[in-house]
């Protein structure tokens, strides 16, 4: 490819690109789930422009096009709420998922008062599952939404040491 990922705030502008990004990225889990209702594939451009202006968005760029993406916002208990992490087909199993989370892991904590992130995916979602624990999330409970999909809300505590960086470098 010759270009390199770049992360950055999302802008007004990035708005389309994301949602049909967004929109690819859930047609897996609906499949999976068989449940075309998941609210990433309903939400509208409106909706999403409205979002953008509440919670901090980052997302990943090849050159002009959009690869990835990721939302999170902070509760006045200092819990960081992270969802939407989305990366092009692609795109995936190249470490862009993990990049992306950990840079809105510290755009959320910059100037804010965080003591845990917070997340949630599907339970058959074992590729999420997997990218999750390997960045130190653990899992804290589960809720049922439907008889098809229950969701496992996972955690990881401010200040524990990312397991990536640990990975000697050959």
């Amino acid at each position: 490819m010759g270009m390199s990922v770049t992360i950055s705030t999302a802008t007004h502008e990035d708005a389309e690109q994301i949602l049909k990004l967004q929109y690819l990225c859930y047609q897996s889990e609906a499949a999976l789930y068989d449940d075309y209702t998941l609210s990433p594939l309903t939400q509208t451009l409106e909706d999403l422009r409205s979002e953008l202006d509440r919670v901090v968005t980052l997302v990943a760029r090849l050159g002009g096009e959009v690869v990835g993406s990721v939302r999170g916002s902070v509760d006045a208990e200092g819990t960081a709420d992270i969802n939407k992490l989305i990366v092009h087909p692609r795109m995936q199993r190249h470490g862009l998922g993990s990049r992306l989370l950990k840079a809105l892991e510290e755009r959320l904590a910059d100037g804010r008062t965080v003591t845990r992130y917070r997340l949630s995916t599907g339970h058959r979602s074992d590729g999420n599952l997997r990218l999750y624990r390997s960045r130190g999330y653990a899992t804290v409970g589960t809720e049922e939404i439907s008889r098809r999909l229950t969701m496992v809300m996972l955690e990881k505590p401010v200040g524990v040491p990312d397991p990536q960086s640990y990975v000697a470098s050959a």
